[in-house]
């Protein structure tokens, strides 16, 4: 019966098109779940190894800060750093609860005390210290005319040193948003490695008048020295950040035992006095970049636009160590290849410096006022093999890392030479100079700070460089305790010889 055949097969249609219907459904609603947006796919978003989305770095200090005060608009007090109404013995009783905790690990960690993470104490100061001078700069910045007595703008120079900004940010953020494994913080002194200060030194000395600013120093100074762990190892076990070189100048004589975090040593002697800073006490941190990171695929994008042969662009003369800057300029200005340039403030002196940076295959990195220089981050970041001329240079994380690999080191009695440094440069084979491009791509991590703080950043290998410390740190802090005071094995500050990299110092 044809007739009823297609009858039938007309009251199925409508059962097969719902059929048809609902898989097509299913496979769009699959199709849609699979690809539905994550935490982990929002670009302003990471995910922590616990699977909590977190934000994704930021590199910018200004946008950085603008995201950490709106999550810190009311800091909370940590009722258990507030120790100066404690009795005087308070010292003692704690150096019993350290000496119980240390000899609890030292029986339960085969590897005490040269395990990580490095358990650090991070002091919870009045916000006259922190938080409001982070809303000095937050609300300043802005004032490009802010500048220095050497026409250097002020907010960019507390950018390239905000070190303590990075560093405080990273260990005091919740522990599901760090991804550090380093370094964690306590909040029990007896349980802490080291004691972290969270002073703006920078901001202070930059943005507040001088008198105001020496008062903060001042009260700084009584706050920290009052507290017992800081009378219990009269502050060897202390973090400092002095970043730049003028900051807490006046009261710095009265923490030289504290553990500085500085640009250089500056073994010349015009910003420290003989016996303040040495490298077997202290840590060498890298400037905050001024310029866009050049990652690998930059990198190769720019390599044939490398047309310059050797690039500088900053302040042309500077003091003490620096002057070397005018005999260099003298040397190589008008050398076909060269391009030698006086910097400028502002966006647009960013813009020609990274520019430049990224036109050019070697970038002059000579002294400052101090042996460090910010130009030497900057050619980092840009994939510009650094010609580095300065010879009493320390240099940032050395103990892990190796600059002979990303680094190119000229004394300056050879820099100065007639023709002397363009004939060098030229002589590099070109495989060499492709190798060495290739060991920056790697190493500029290194040197990115960033929010939060990235495994092998700049944060992570403080924390790494601070345990080749603990060791000597806890010894000279109970030898201090126990060696009476006629000894004549006190071992002094004073003793240490200036820090050298010239020939003929062994």
């Amino acid at each position: 019966m044809p007739g009823a055949g297609k009858q039938m097969t007309r009251s199925k249609s409508p059962v097969l098109l719902l059929l048809l219907a609902l898989l097509a459904l299913s496979l769009v609603f699959f199709l849609f779940s699979f690809h539905s947006p994550s935490p982990s796919d929002d670009p302003t978003t990471l995910l922590h190894p616990n699977h909590q989305p977190i934000y994704k770095p930021e590199t910018s200090f200004v946008a950085s800060l603008d995201r950490f005060l709106l999550a810190h608009k009311s800091p909370r007090r940590d009722d258990t750093v507030l120790l100066t109404t404690l009795p005087q013995h308070q010292p003692n009783q704690l150096d019993d609860l350290i000496f119980q905790t240390h000899t609890q690990r030292l029986y339960a960690d085969p590897y005490y005390p040269l395990s990580l993470p490095i358990r650090v104490y991070v002091y919870d100061m009045p916000t006259k210290f922190t938080y409001d001078l982070l809303w000095l700069f937050r609300n300043s910045y802005r004032q490009t005319s802010n500048l220095t007595s050497n026409g250097s703008p002020v907010h960019r120079l507390i950018e390239q040193h905000s070190i303590d900004y990075w560093l405080w940010a990273d260990l005091i953020a919740p522990e599901s948003e760090r991804l550090l494994k380093s370094v964690v913080r306590v909040h029990r002194q007896e349980e802490a490695d080291l004691f972290y200060i969270p002073f703006f030194t920078t901001i202070s000395f930059f943005l507040l008048e001088k008198q105001q600013c020496k008062a903060l120093y001042r009260e700084a100074l009584k706050w920290v020295t009052d507290q017992p762990a800081w009378n219990r190892s009269q502050g060897r076990d202390h973090i400092l950040p002095v970043h730049h070189p003028w900051s807490f100048k006046s009261v710095r004589r009265f923490m030289k035992n504290a553990i500085w975090l500085l640009p250089d040593m500056d073994s010349t002697g015009n910003w420290y006095k003989p016996g303040q800073v040495f490298l077997e006490k202290d840590l060498i941190l890298p400037y905050v970049p001024n310029v866009d990171f050049c990652d690998s695929r930059c990198i190769s994008e720019t390599q044939s636009k490398r047309t310059t042969l050797l690039f500088f662009r900053g302040r042309l003369k500077r003091n003490a160590g620096g002057k070397i800057r005018s005999k260099l300029v003298a040397e190589l200005s008008g050398a076909e290849g060269v391009a030698i340039e006086e910097g400028t403030a502002g966006e647009g002196g960013k813009a020609a410096a990274q520019e430049g940076m990224r036109k050019s295959v070697f970038c002059l990195s000579p002294a400052g006022d101090t042996p460090s220089s910010a130009r030497l981050f900057d050619a980092i970041v840009s994939g510009c093999i650094p010609v580095i001329v300065s010879d009493e240079l320390e240099l940032p994380f050395e103990g892990i890392l190796d600059y002979r690999k990303i680094a190119l080191f000229v004394s300056s009695s050879d820099a100065v030479q007639t023709g002397w440094l363009l004939t060098f440069l030229r002589n590099i084979r070109p495989a060499q100079i492709e190798e060495i491009r290739q060991n920056l791509a790697k190493y500029s991590r290194h040197f990115l700070y960033s929010s939060p703080a990235q495994p092998l950043g700049p944060e992570d290998l403080v924390w790494r460089m601070m345990a080749g410390k603990l060791v000597n740190i806890k010894l000279h802090t109970r030898r201090s305790q126990r060696v009476v005071k006629e000894s004549r094995n006190i071992c002094m500050c004073e003793c240490k010889r200036a820090n050298s990299t010239t020939s003929g110092h062994l």
